[in-house]
C-alpha cells in the first residue's frame, strides 16, 4: 500500500485535503483506486506505532449506491449469523463465536433452573 518516501504526519495533524477511509466514508466518498499519499502515525508505549493511511479528497469518488439484490445478500448474511446451528432458531441476536450456539443451547441448566 504505502511505498517508502511517502510523508508521514503526526496524530492529528494531517494537512487539510486529505482524509482516511473512514473519515472519506463518513462523507460519503471511497479512495476510487488512488494510492495511499501519506499516513498518520499515532506513538504507543512500548508498541509500534498505530498508522493511518491517508487519500486525496479532492480524487475521492462517491460510493456506490447499494441495490435491491446488495440489500437482499446483506439480510440474508446478518440472518445466517443470528440463526443458532444448535436449534435453528432466530436467537435475535448475533451468535457469539466463542459460544458457536444461542445462550439457551450453550447453558440449558441455567435455563431450566430459570
Amino acid at each position: 500500500m504505502a511505498g517508502p518516501g511517502i510523508p508521514v504526519y503526526p496524530w492529528r495533524l494531517a494537512p487539510d485535503g486529505l482524509a482516511t477511509r473512514r473519515q472519506l466514508r463518513a462523507a460519503g466518498l471511497r479512495p476510487g483506486g488512488q494510492d495511499v499519499v501519506a499516513q498518520l502515525e499515532r506513538p504507543r508505549y512500548r508498541r509500534e506505532p498505530l498508522t493511518a493511511y491517508l487519500y486525496r479528497v479532492d480524487l475521492a469518488k462517491p460510493v456506490r449506491p447499494m441495490t435491491p439484490r446488495k440489500w437482499d445478500a446483506l439480510a440474508l448474511a446478518m440472518l445466517a449469523r443470528r440463526t443458532c446451528p444448535q436449534c435453528s432458531t432466530d436467537a435475535g441476536y448475533v451468535i457469539p463465536a466463542s459460544l458457536g450456539m444461542c445462550v439457551p443451547c450453550a447453558y440449558p441448566e441455567e435455563q431450566r433452573a430459570a
